[in-house]
C-alpha cells in the first residue's frame, strides 16, 4: 500500500484547533476578570510551555517506561528500524514499560524526537506478525503528528479541569468570609470550558485512531496483522488485574487499544469501538488481495 495525506484528519485538526483556540480565548478573558490577565497569561503559558516540552517524559514517567537499548530488545529494534525506513521516519526512541496491561503508545512532539513504547504485556502476547502491526500503527501516529497534536489540543482541557477540580481550594472556602461569587463563576466557567474541549478532542482522538490504523497497515503492508493484534489485546484486557488498569488508565488517550471502564467509559471512549477499527482493516485487506 502506498502512504497518502488523509485530507480528512487534517481538516479535523484544523477545525478542533480553531474551535479549541476560540474556547481558549473565552477562557482567558472570562478568568482575567477574577484574577487577572498577566496572571492568567503568565500561569497558562508556563503550564503549556511545560506540558510541550516535557509531555513525552511525563508519559514515560506515568507508565513507569524506561528507554531500552538494542542489547537489551535486539528484536524489537530491528522491527522498529525496519518500518521506520518504510515509513520514512527517523528512528524513535524506544522504552518498554512493565505491566500486565498489553498496550503500546508514541509519545514526542515531533518526528525527530519521537519515542515508541510498548509494555511487556503486549510482548508477552502478540506473534511477531501482530506486533509489527500494533508498532506501525504507532508509527503512523508519529508520521500525522498526532503526538503533538492531541498534546497541544488537551492542555485547555487539562488546565479548565484542574481549576475546577481545585479552584474552591485555592479561594479558601468561606474561611475568609470574603464574596466567593467570583470563585464559583471561575469554576462554572471552567467546567463548561473542561466539557467543552473534552468533547472536540474525543472526536478528533476518533478519527485520528481511523487514519493510525490506515496508515499502520500503508507501513506494514499488513492490515489483516493489525486487525488480528487489536482482536487480541482487547481479549487480553479481561484478563489483566483491575489494579494494572487503574494505574494505566490515564494513558487511554494515547494506547493502541483504550482501557474500558463500563458504559461511561465506551461512551467517551478516545478510541472507536474494535469492531469497527477491524471491519476497516478487513476491508482494506479485501482491497489489497483484489490488485
Amino acid at each position: 500500500m502506498e502512504w497518502k495525506t488523509d485530507w480528512g484528519l487534517r481538516g479535523r485538526m484544523v477545525l478542533t484547533g480553531f474551535l479549541l483556540f476560540a474556547l481558549y480565548i473565552v477562557f482567558i478573558a472570562v478568568l482575567s476578570r477574577f484574577v487577572g490577565l498577566f496572571a492568567v497569561v503568565a500561569i497558562m503559558g508556563l503550564f503549556s510551555l511545560g506540558q510541550f516540552l516535557f509531555s513525552d517524559k511525563l508519559a514515560l514517567y506515568s507508565m513507569g517506561a524506561t528507554e531500552v537499548s538494542e542489547q537489551e530488545y535486539p528484536e524489537l529494534h530491528r522491527t522498529i528500524t525496519r518500518l521506520s525506513q518504510q515509513a520514512d521516519l527517523p528512528k524513535p526512541t524506544v522504552a518498554v514499560a512493565d505491566t500486565r496491561v498489553p498496550n503500546a503508545f508514541a509519545a514526542g512532539r515531533s518526528q525527530q524526537s519521537s519515542t515508541v513504547c510498548v509494555t511487556t504485556g503486549l510482548l508477552r502476547t502478540l506473534d511477531d506478525e501482530e506486533l509489527e502491526g500494533v508498532l506501525a500503527h504507532e508509527l503512523a501516529h508519529v508520521k500525522n503528528r498526532d503526538v503533538m497534536v492531541m498534546t497541544v489540543a488537551s492542555f485547555l482541557s487539562t488546565l479548565a479541569f484542574i481549576v475546577v477540580r481545585w479552584g474552591w481550594l485555592f479561594g479558601g472556602g468561606d474561611r475568609g468570609g470574603g464574596n466567593q461569587a467570583p470563585v464559583i463563576v471561575a469554576i462554572l466557567v471552567s467546567l463548561a470550558v473542561w466539557v467543552l474541549s473534552f468533547l472536540l478532542i474525543r472526536l478528533l482522538s476518533r478519527y485520528r485512531e481511523f487514519a493510525a490504523d490506515r496508515g499502520g497497515a500503508a507501513i506494514s503492508g499488513k492490515p489483516g496483522a493489525l486487525a488480528s493484534a487489536l482482536i487480541t489485546i482487547d481479549g487480553g484486557m479481561d484478563r489483566v488485574p483491575d489494579e494494572d488498569l487503574r494505574d494505566t488508565a490515564e494513558m487511554n488517550a494515547f494506547f493502541v487499544i483504550p482501557i474500558k471502564s463500563g458504559v461511561v467509559g465506551k461512551l467517551f471512549s478516545t478510541h472507536p469501538s474494535t469492531e469497527k477499527r477491524v471491519e476497516r482493516l478487513r476491508d482494506l485487506e479485501r482491497e489489497l488481495e483484489t490488485r
